[in-house]
């Protein structure tokens, strides 16, 4: 009885383990990383409106039809080497540091989006082009499998541990100002130069900003410091190295088993210790992605090549939905700080199934107002997702694993479910004529999140596993010791009576057993 008592003793906190936030710090590090968002998913929002006009410039022979599925088959293909990026990034980030990866991944998006705008057509040379188109997709896939859960991780680690849903709500905020950006310059440009200008030259001027912005972005990311979390787990590392190395360097018991963990030996760890954090993990990225893409990427060319409404119409409705996500996102973050992240993800869920079918009735409808209307029950449904994921992900995984399991989970649920959206619902409609199923997708998706969250413990409000609180001044931390002190003298308290008085405690328990 005495060792179990003592081995459920809590240590009280001391001041070395709270840390207080650097409020201007913490304001550079979500800037920095949703910028990098902003980034990636300008990009997006223009292939996405691009969609058939790049399917006219790389596959010119096909049908229609055909051209939006091959145009989306190369969208999905960088997709497919995410987990090859979340490989190597996600545990060299563990390794090296969160902010050198970053700027790495930065650099690499930003030079694979520009270079799309310097490739030639299919008129020109043939098969190459769509083949060089390809290449400029892998490329930034590759990228893209350590930007996400990269950002997250950073900023979820630079969080106070009360303001971290919102907070990581802008690291998704950027994600849709980007998006928007993106199909905003598509839609003006669609406006000024019309179709044909558009598919002669204009599609490549949204591929040329992207430079500038990721220099933008880039010297961003420079500038910032490594995260707290990550400086602590490094100290900790190096000093139980050093300690390591100096016992018995010279003994014949010093083996390989007792050198400090590899990669290999952290990505063992993640799928044999961590399993169901990775299955969490992959069921909400799911959840958010299959939503995410349908909405971002696919619903424009459902509206206009499956329904065959106008194409500045879809624009602008799926840009209004947009607009709506940005403008709501950040108040759901907020909302998840106070009320917690699985309600808000089981509420979307249920809403998902539920309003899945009625939502795309309603852009069935024709016209403006019910299209709107559906568009927008969508976008509602997105953000109870975008603005929760950023903060619970990270969440899931002790600190000293968290960049490579994060970036493993996130990157394999996202390749086989998220940016196959597109690709997979395009064909459907396109092989059954059924243009129902994006919504039967949506409810498949529901239905698998809302089991991921069933399992999920709650977050909100707690440190980050592995990792001490982190609090927004220096008298929430001294409350925070002393309330820990306070707690552990009254566990100490406890445990003496219950070793002098082992059958006392019973009757204590029911009487008064609530206010110890």
């Amino acid at each position: 009885m005495l060792r179990t008592l003592l081995r459920r003793r809590k240590r009280a906190l001391s001041s070395e383990d709270v840390t207080v936030a650097d409020q201007p710090q913490v304001r550079r590090a979500v800037t920095a990383a949703a910028l990098g968002n902003t980034m990636e998913w300008f990009d997006f929002g223009v292939y996405a409106y691009l969609a058939g006009t790049m399917g006219k410039v790389f596959f010119p022979s096909s049908s229609p039809g055909a051209q939006v599925v091959s145009t989306f088959a190369t969208f999905a293909a960088a997709f497919l080497v995410r987990p090859l990026g979340g490989l190597v990034f996600g545990p060299l980030g563990d390794r090296i540091g969160r902010q050198k990866v970053l700027a790495a991944t930065m650099i690499m998006m930003a030079a694979s989006t520009f270079a799309v705008g310097f490739l030639p057509t299919y008129a020109s040379v043939g098969f190459l082009a769509p083949l060089l188109l390809l290449v400029c997709r892998l490329v930034q896939g590759f990228s893209t499998g350590g930007e996400y859960a990269g950002a997250t991780t950073y900023i979820a680690e630079y969080a106070p541990d009360r303001r971290r849903g919102f907070l990581g709500s802008w690291l998704d905020f950027g994600t849709f100002v980007g998006y928007a950006l993106g199909s905003g310059l598509v839609t003006i440009l669609t406006l000024t130069l019309g179709d044909q200008g558009l598919q002669d030259w204009g599609w490549r001027i949204p591929f040329f900003i992207a430079g500038p912005l990721g220099l933008i972005g880039l010297y961003m990311r420079l500038k910032l410091e490594e995260t707290p979390a990550f400086k602590k787990e490094a100290a900790y590392a190096a000093a139980e190295g050093a300690a390591e190395d100096g016992a018995e360097a010279g003994a014949a018991g010093n083996t390989a088993a007792e050198a400090p963990p590899t990669a290999r030996g952290n990505l063992k760890e993640i799928f044999t210790r961590h399993w169901h954090a990775v299955l969490i993990c992959m069921g909400l990225v799911l959840l958010y992605n299959v939503t995410n893409y349908m909405v971002t990427s696919y619903l424009p060319t459902y509206m206009t090549v499956t329904l065959g409404q106008n194409d500045t119409t879809a624009q602008l409705l799926v840009l209004g939905t947009m607009l709506l996500v940005v403008l709501t996102i950040t108040t759901v973050g907020h909302t998840s700080d106070r009320w917690g992240r699985r309600p808000v993800f089981l509420a979307g869920s249920v809403a998902l199934i539920v309003l899945a079918v009625p939502a795309f009735l309603l852009i069935r409808a024709g016209g403006i107002l019910l299209p709107a209307l559906g568009c927008a029950v969508l976008g509602l449904l997105l953000v109870c997702f975008a603005g929760t994921a950023a903060s619970t992900l990270p969440a899931l995984f002790p600190t000293r694993l968290r960049y490579a399991a994060l970036s493993i989970a996130f990157n394999i649920s996202v390749s086989l479910f998220g940016g196959t959206t597109p690709l997979f619902t395009s064909a459907l409609v396109e092989l059954t004529g059924n243009d129902m199923v994006p919504a039967y997708y949506l409810m498949a998706a529901g239905v698998i999140g809302f089991v991921s969250t069933l399992f999920l413990h709650e977050t909100a409000g707690k440190p980050l596993r592995g990792s001490g609180p982190m609090v927004e001044t220096a008298d929430e931390a001294d409350r925070l010791v002393a309330h820990s002190r306070t707690a552990a003298g009254r566990q100490a308290r406890d445990i003496w009576i219950r070793l002098r008085h082992p059958w006392a405690h019973r009757h204590r328990d029911d009487g008064r057993g609530r206010h110890d």
